[in-house]
């Protein structure tokens, strides 16, 4: 049975994902005391990037911010991969996102702003982070946008 989390995630219309699969040599979350770190996770979908490019070249910043969006759900994801249970989540202490950007984008925080309003939809207050949006030359598999998540659990 799904906790309060995973059930506000349906009310919203979404699905709680798989975890991605590791592409290299590193756990997709992990648990350190009360709290979970989360790799960089990409707007994988079904194991396939839908999207790829540059922000503000081959993909319109509002694609790029529904891309966010999918990160921080797959970053749910292994958090719950390691937590066990997402009602856990004590509160979203920090994102990082990075957005592969033409060199003359400069609205990172704006595409990050999915990730960050997603995370509040789900937790309400608990979602509310500290935040980086980084803009960025490149990213693993020419992905528009990579998310990194850092959780603190309620002790279990």
């Amino acid at each position: 049975m799904a906790g309060a989390v995973e059930s506000r995630v349906a009310e919203l219309g979404l699905t709680l994902p798989a975890v991605v699969p590791p592409l290299a040599s590193y756990q997709p979350a992990v648990q350190s005391g009360v709290y979970v770190y989360t790799s960089g996770q990409l707007p994988m979908v079904d194991g396939k990037l839908a999207v790829t490019g540059k922000v503000g070249a081959e993909v319109t910043p509002d694609e790029a911010k529904e891309l966010a969006k999918t990160c921080a759900l797959n970053a749910l994801a292994a958090v719950k991969s390691v937590a066990g249970d997402l009602d856990r989540i004590k509160r979203v202490v920090k994102v990082v996102g990075f957005v592969a950007s033409a060199s003359d984008f400069t609205g990172q925080p704006a595409v990050i702003n999915g990730a960050s309003e997603l995370l509040g939809a789900v937790l309400g207050d608990k979602g509310v982070h500290a935040r980086s949006a980084v803009g960025v030359a490149v990213l693993p598999l020419d992905a528009p946008v990579e998310v990194e998540v850092q959780v603190e659990l309620v002790d279990a």
